[in-house]
């Protein structure tokens, strides 16, 4: 078997952006399975969702919130602490930074370890990873459970529905509209990454997201889901991947093989069915080991290194 490039550092096609209007107040700034941004525009100022990662790059999303309003940008709401969705933040001098308290701790914790280990992953997610400032990015306000914010008469509820894609996971919820802005909790037709997740805690928290009924939201990954068909298939598709290697590992562990081996049966048997979608060469053997940790020994993840990762691939890919 040839050994696949490490990570994504084979990836280097640009994609397609897409700046779709969901509502009057809500847009979702897409790029064919890129890292997504969700924009909320309200009476009297902008809230960004996730902030790309770099600052370059993020003046894209400004343009074109510019092209639709010329209110300012006061909020910008991290739905985790992954470095591609954290380290444009500089560009929009938001007044506010807004976090949960996990998603604070988790920074604190390994933000800097993930910052140089997802650099080096996926350098084209990081175009001109020079615009960076140094350190990290901080939250200026956090919360638990619940924060609502209002924007004019328009209210954005800020909600942890549980652990998932991550323990800080937040969403944005427009309930006014339906309108809900997910992070990596959802995705469409793109593999969600796992590396730093609760496998067993995920398919609940999903549950709550459908509990809301959404009629549109903006995932993770992949296009703007815009009927609440297409909303209930992102569900159902990322529920069913994450079953689906959870039960696979599970099975091995079971049965007593070690993780490279779980690691093999595992890609065989869920390659059919969504190797197609974005980034699965990627994820799996992060969301593999993961899982094996979980399913093990290892109940909170690991912090990933840049040498972790790259000591993961050989064993799994090598």
């Amino acid at each position: 078997m040839s050994t696949k490039a490490f990570a994504s550092q084979a990836d280097l096609q640009d994609k397609q952006v897409s700046f779709t209007r969901l509502s009057e107040h809500a847009y979702a700034y897409t790029a064919e399975g890129d890292p997504n941004t969700g924009v909320v525009i309200g009476d009297n100022a902008v809230m960004v969702i996730d902030t790309q990662a770099t600052p370059v790059m993020a003046q894209d999303v400004i343009r074109r919130i510019r092209a639709v309003t010329d209110k300012p940008i006061k909020y910008v709401v991290l739905s985790h602490y992954h470095a591609v969705r954290v380290l444009g933040a500089s560009a929009y001098q938001a007044e506010h930074i807004i976090a949960s308290q996990d998603t604070y701790d988790l920074i604190v914790e390994r933000g800097e370890a993930d910052k140089a280990s997802e650099i080096g992953r996926f350098p084209r997610l990081f175009r001109a990873v020079e615009s960076i400032p140094p350190g990290l990015t901080w939250p200026t306000i956090t919360f638990t459970g619940k924060m609502t914010i209002w924007l004019g008469k328009l209210e954005v509820q800020l909600l942890q529905l549980g652990r998932g894609h991550t323990k800080g996971d937040t969403v944005a919820w427009l309930p006014q509209e339906k309108i809900l802005f997910s992070g990596d909790l959802v995705e469409f037709d793109a593999t969600p990454y796992a590396g730093d997740a609760y496998f067993k805690d995920w398919p609940q928290t999903l549950d709550r997201i459908a509990a809301l009924q959404p009629q549109q939201l903006v995932p993770g990954r992949g296009p703007a889901l815009t009927t609440p068909e297409q909303v209930q298939a992102a569900l159902r598709g990322t529920r069913a991947f994450i079953a689906d290697v959870y039960a696979s590992v599970q099975a091995g562990v079971a049965a007593g093989k070690d993780l490279k081996t779980v690691y093999r049966e595992t890609y065989d048997k869920l390659k059919p069915k969504y190797g197609e979608w974005v980034i699965f060469d990627h994820c799996m053997p992060f969301d593999v080991t993961r899982c094996y940790d979980e399913v093990t020994q290892y109940p909170d993840p690991r912090v990933w290194t840049a040498e972790r990762d790259r000591q993961m691939w050989e064993t799994l890919e090598g």
